[in-house]
C-alpha cells in the first residue's frame, strides 16, 4: 500500500504554483465519457434476449426483464461504491480512485463478455453489474470535489463540466457499440419463407426439419423486421446458428475503457491547500446567505444528521427514478410505440439515433442547467425540473395514443421533442446537485457526501426499471389476451401450430409477441403497442410532485451542525 501511497496518493499530485486549473477538466470529463456509456445500455437490450435465436428471442434466451436489472445492479452499485469511495477519495486523493476505476470498470465488461459466451447470467450480472458498476461509483466521484475546489468561483459550472461528460458517454458509447455488434454480427442460417418451411410445434417452441433432425427456429414477420439488428427477409431461421456479437463487443470495449481511464487518472492533479483562483472574493455574507450558500464546513457524518441531506436525498432519488427507467430501456420503447405504427421511419437506425440524441441533451442539460444554477440558485433551478417535467412526462401517454389512433410523423416529432427535454433536466439534476450539497454544507467534505447522497441513485436504479418493466409487462399481457380474443382461432392455429388455449404457453417461449399478433389481427385493429408504457409514464410525473415538495422544504443547516474550526 506504501508503494500505491507514493505513486497515485494525495500527496504526490499536489500542483505547483502557477499550474493552470484548465488542464484539470479533460481527464475528469475523459473517465466520466467512458462510465457514462452505460446510458446506452439499452443497446444490448435486444442482443441479449437474442443470444440463442440472433433475428429472434428463443424459448431459452433470457428474458428482457432479466437483462434490463443487469443495469439496474450496475447503478445500485455505482450509488454504493459511491458512498464507501467517497469517504476514501478524501484521504488519497482522485488519482488512486480513479485508477481502481478503471481496472474495474473495463475488467467488468470482459468478465461479462465470458459470462455472455458461455451464457451464463449470473456472470454477467457478476461483471457489468457488480464489479463494473464499482467503477462506475468510483469513477463519478473521483473528479467532483477536485474540480470544486479548483473552481470556487463557479461551482455549477465545474461539476457541470465534470458530469457533463458522463452524460455523453452515451453519445459517442451508442454508435460505437452499435457498429461493433453489426461488426460482429453473423446472421443464422435461412431456411426460407414460413409458407415453404414445415413447422411444427412442440411445447410451445417452433421446430423445422435441419439435416434430417428437429430443431428449434425462429420465424421473422413482417412486424418483426424493424427490430433485426441486420437487415434480413421475412420467413424462418435456424436458432444457434448466428451471432449476436454482443460477446466480442464487450472485450472490446473492457479493453479501450481500461486504457483511457487509466492515462486520464494519471494526469489527476489537487490544488494546495488554501489554493484560490487570482483575484477572486468569495461572496458576501448577505450574498451568500440570499441564495442559499454557506461559508461554514459540515463534516461528512454531521451531514447524515440534517433534514437538508434526506430533503435532498428524495430530490435526487425521484428525479433520477424518473428518468433511469426511460434511459434504461430507451431504444426498446421508441422502437415499440413507434416501429409498429411508422415502420418506415423507425427502424433499428433510427431508434440507435434516438440513444446517441438523449446522450447529447442529456449531456447538454448537464453542462447547461450546472452554469445556469451559479445565477438562478439551486432551489430555483430543481423547481423548474420537477414543475416542467411533470407537464412532459403527462405529455408522453397523449402522445402515444395520438399515434395509435392516427398514425402520423408529427407525433414522433412531439414525442421526440419532450423527452429530450426530459433528459436534459434529468442530466441538470446531476449536475447540478454536488453544488446544492456545497452550498448546504461547504467544500470541505463535498466529495464524500456526494458519494453518499448518491445511495438515492441506487435505490433509483431499483425503483425505475421496476416500475417500468413490471407495468410495462402488466400492459402487454392485457394487450395480446385483448388481441388473441379477436383473432380468428383458425388463423391462429395455422400461424402458430397451436390453439389459443395454449397462448400462456406459447407467449412464454416467445412463440406468441404482440407484433406477431398484430400481423394476424382482422383488418382495422389497432395496434396496442404505443400506450403500453402510459401507467409508467403517470407514475414518473407522481414521483416528480413529491420531488417537488421536498425541493420546496429545503432549508440552511441549522449553525449547530457547522464544524468549530471552518472559519
Amino acid at each position: 500500500m506504501g508503494t500505491l501511497n507514493d505513486l497515485l496518493g494525495k500527496q504526490r499530485i499536489i500542483a505547483p504554483p502557477g499550474y493552470n486549473r484548465w488542464r484539470v477538466p479533460p481527464a475528469s470529463i475523459a473517465i466520466h465519457l467512458c462510465i457514462g456509456s452505460v446510458y446506452a445500455w439499452s443497446i444490448f437490450n435486444l442482443p441479449l434476449t437474442r443470444a440463442f435465436g440472433v433475428v429472434g428471442s428463443t424459448a431459452d434466451d433470457w428474458a428482457l426483464g432479466d437483462v434490463v436489472w443487469i443495469f439496474s445492479v450496475a447503478i445500485v452499485c455505482l450509488g454504493l461504491s459511491a458512498a464507501v469511495g467517497g469517504k476514501w477519495l478524501e484521504k488519497v486523493g482522485p488519482r488512486m480512485v480513479g485508477v481502481a476505476a478503471a481496472c474495474c470498470w473495463g475488467g467488468g465488461f470482459l468478465l461479462g463478455s465470458v459470462g455472455i459466451s458461455l451464457h451464463q447470467l449470473w456472470l454477467v450480472y457478476l461483471g457489468y453489474g457488480v464489479v463494473g458498476g464499482v467503477g462506475l461509483g468510483l469513477g463519478y466521484v473521483s473528479p467532483v470535489s477536485t474540480l470544486i475546489r479548483w473552481f470556487p468561483d463557479r461551482r455549477g459550472m465545474a461539476t457541470g463540466m465534470a458530469i457533463m461528460g458522463f452524460g455523453g458517454g452515451a453519445m459517442i458509447g451508442a454508435p460505437l457499440k452499435q457498429w461493433l455488434l453489426q461488426l460482429f454480427y453473423r446472421t443464422p442460417d435461412y431456411l426460407g419463407p414460413v409458407d415453404r418451411v414445415e413447422l411444427v410445434t412442440q411445447s410451445g417452441r417452433r421446430l423445422a426439419e435441419v439435416a434430417g433432425q428437429l430443431k428449434e427456429v425462429v420465424v421473422v414477420g413482417a412486424g418483426d423486421l424493424a427490430k433485426l439488428t441486420m437487415p434480413g427477409p421475412e420467413g424462418v431461421y435456424v436458432a444457434g446458428t448466428g451471432d449476436t456479437g454482443v460477446a466480442a463487443t464487450f472485450m472490446v470495449l473492457g479493453l479501450a475503457y481500461f486504457v483511457i481511464m487509466l492515462v486520464a487518472s494519471l494526469s489527476y492533479r489537487v490544488p494546495a491547500e488554501g489554493w484560490t483562483p487570482s483575484g477572486w472574493e468569495p461572496p458576501s455574507e448577505s450574498e451568500a446567505d440570499s441564495r442559499m450558500i454557506t461559508r461554514h464546513h459540515v463534516h461528512i457524518d454531521q451531514a447524515l444528521k440534517t433534514p437538508q441531506f434526506y430533503l435532498l436525498w428524495l430530490v435526487l432519488c425521484f428525479n433520477v427514478t424518473a428518468g433511469i427507467g426511460v434511459l434504461g430501456v430507451a431504444k426498446t420503447m421508441m422502437t415499440e410505440i413507434f416501429g409498429s405504427t411508422l415502420p418506415a421511419t423507425v427502424d433499428q437506425n433510427f431508434a440507435a439515433t434516438y440513444v446517441l440524441m438523449i446522450s447529447v441533451f442529456n449531456m447538454g442539460g448537464r453542462f447547461f442547467w450546472a452554469t445556469i444554477s451559479d445565477f438562478l440558485g439551486r432551489k430555483n433551478t430543481y423547481h423548474l425540473f420537477f414543475i416542467l417535467g411533470i407537464a412532459l412526462y403527462l405529455s408522453i401517454p397523449w402522445t402515444a395514443q395520438q399515434v395509435s389512433a392516427s398514425p402520423a410523423t408529427v407525433w414522433l416529432v412531439v414525442f421526440y421533442g419532450a423527452t429530450m427535454l426530459i433528459f436534459t433536466m434529468y442530466g441538470g439534476g446531476f449536475a447540478t446537485i454536488p453544488a446544492y450539497l456545497a452550498d448546504m454544507f461547504g467544500t470541505r467534505y463535498v466529495g464524500g457526501i456526494h458519494g453518499r447522497l448518491l445511495t438515492a441513485w441506487s435505490t433509483a436504479g431499483v425503483l425505475g426499471p421496476l416500475a417500468i418493466t413490471s407495468l410495462r409487462a402488466e400492459a402487454v399481457n392485457a394487450a395480446i389476451a385483448d388481441l388473441a380474443e379477436k383473432v380468428d382461432p383458425a388463423i391462429f392455429l395455422a400461424t402458430f401450430g397451436a390453439g389459443i388455449d395454449q397462448l400462456e404457453q406459447l407467449v412464454q417461449a416467445n412463440t406468441v409477441t404482440l407484433s406477431k399478433l398484430v400481423d394476424i389481427a382482422p383488418p382495422g385493429t389497432v395496434d396496442p403497442s404505443a400506450t403500453v408504457y402510459n401507467s409508467t409514464m403517470y407514475l414518473m410525473a407522481g414521483l416528480l410532485a413529491l420531488a417537488l415538495v421536498a425541493n420546496f422544504l429545503v432549508r440552511p443547516v441549522d449553525p449547530r451542525h457547522h464544524m468549530a474550526d471552518d472559519t
